[in-house]
């Protein structure tokens, strides 16, 4: 092994130097992650068993391409970005829910076996998640390590945008053509299936993310105008889809990516050779332009959805229309989760155990079946106590101080851009996250940790690397 060696653009650490020749292996690990992005989405969302073993052989991919890396190399290349202490935090925490360590309160006469007395009320559901947080920790190492110079970076941006616009097309030719099944071919009984996703508000989480990205480099600075109608075309089309999920947090995330979008370029510090009167009155143009584009944006989204007959969805997602359904009930929910946690408060009553823990203080009549509270931090309170939300607050402060960092040290505009962009997208989804729980879809989990990786890793430009070389 090499000794390792600091890059001059982070305080991370990583044993190769940034602008060497990349390994063919490392190529098919960049592959590897796009592969996991697109079938993700096209599984479902990949919340089902079959699919997460798939996922698990691509992940089992990328150590043995890592590995292979390292001893061609003779030395090991990863990040010590501080992102990854967290969710190695939570994958810990499971681990310790399915320890002996609850007091078993039935008595040995009564059961002819022993009674159950793991720290998770649900085991069987909280093994499945650590093998979605290893994943998805594996996903996210990777990308953190081998995402490292602008034209991987521009990889993931485009791969990001390109599927996100046509799944978003797709979607809306669905709804459209008023077809129910997913793929016209697997029929989704009691929920609202939108392009490939069961749940049309998860559908809608993968948007928010992916416009976010769309819009960052759409409103960022320096972006080319031949690109821009591209991206004009890709935001309008995801922004329509959104709208037609009818979902009413993710109008809120919609709003809270562009609003994010436009203050981060608006407060965005002036260098010294933009303090002249000229380029003063340029910026408050430039400003100017921001928030009328916002503005022009949402009313095009919106007329475009009335004029293709999309009315009901708008007015369910702006509040105006309230259908009966099972959603409605967030506010008992949560009280509910509230109540776990409180007899549960600091590990929690285990990962994804709510929809058992939520039996025993359900006061309804019991006709729906309640898997999830409807807002994640509440959730995970709930299923991780104290110890829980402390690693997802620590991951989403970490998140936002990490990718405020990188948009002060970018060293070009198109990394500045796709930096604020992944911020918006991540920004989205958490606000969302209040009113449901798109992020416990595993395809939105990736996209989330994707945001989070290329918001967040230091990238030397290209053409500093060759004054360098």
């Amino acid at each position: 092994m090499s000794r390792l060696q600091k890059n001059t653009n982070s305080s991370e650490w990583f044993s190769a130097t940034r602008n060497e020749k990349p390994s063919r292996m490392s190529e098919l690990i960049i592959f590897m992650l796009c592969v996991i992005l697109v079938f993700s989405v096209l599984a479902f969302g990949a919340v089902n068993t079959w699919a997460l073993s798939i996922l698990s052989f691509f992940a089992g991919l990328i150590l043995i391409f890592w590995l292979t890396d390292a001893w061609l190399k003779k030395e090991f290349r990863f990040s010590t970005n501080a992102l990854q202490v967290p969710l190695l935090g939570l994958i810990l925490l499971g681990f310790i829910q399915l320890l002996p360590l609850r007091s078993s309160s039935v008595g040995g006469d009564l059961l002819s076996v022993a009674a159950a007395n793991l720290l998770s009320l649900a085991p069987s559901l909280t093994r499945f998640v650590l093998i979605q947080l290893f994943v998805c920790f594996v996903f996210f190492a990777a990308a953190l390590t081998f995402i490292n110079d602008q034209k991987r970076l521009r990889k993931i941006v485009l791969t990001v945008i390109i599927f996100g616009s046509l799944m978003a097309f797709y979607g809306i030719l669905q709804q459209l053509a008023n077809v129910e099944e997913i793929y016209g071919l697997f029929p989704v009984k009691g929920a609202y299936a939108f392009a490939s996703f069961v749940n049309r508000h998860h559908f809608a989480g993968f948007m928010e993310m992916t416009i976010g990205i769309t819009l960052g480099l759409l409103f960022g600075k320096d972006t080319k105008k031949d690109k821009q109608l591209l991206l004009i075309i890709a935001t309008v089309v995801m922004g329509m889809a959104i709208v037609f999920t009818g979902s009413r947090g993710a109008m809120l995330g919609l709003l809270g990516v562009l609003g994010f979008i436009i203050a981060a370029n608006l407060l965005k510090k002036q260098t010294n050779e933009e303090t002249s009167t000229g380029e003063k009155t340029k910026n408050y143009s430039r400003n100017f332009a921001l928030i009328g584009g916002g503005l022009t944006l949402i009313l095009i989204l919106f007329g475009s959805v009335l004029l293709l007959g999309g009315d009901s969805s708008l007015l369910r997602g702006i509040g105006l229309q309230n259908p009966d359904d099972v959603s409605n009930g967030r506010t008992h929910f949560w009280q509910i989760a509230l109540k776990i946690f409180f007899d549960h408060p600091i590990l929690g009553a285990g990962l994804d155990s709510f929809g058992v823990a939520f039996t025993r203080y359900d006061t309804w009549n019991g006709i729906y079946r309640v898997e999830q509270a409807h807002n994640d931090y509440l959730q995970i309170l709930a299923d991780g106590g104290i110890a829980g939300f402390t690693c997802v607050a620590a991951f989403i402060f970490l998140l936002f101080k990490k990718g405020f960092k990188t948009v002060s040290n970018a060293t070009d505009s198109f990394q500045r851009n796709v930096a604020i962009g992944a911020m918006a997208g991540c920004f989205g989804i958490l606000i969302h996250s209040f009113f449901d729980f798109p992020l416990r879809t595993t395809s939105n989990a990736f996209f989330f940790l994707t945001l989070a990786a290329v918001a967040t890793v230091p990238i030397t430009s290209n053409r500093l690397s060759r004054k360098r070389k």
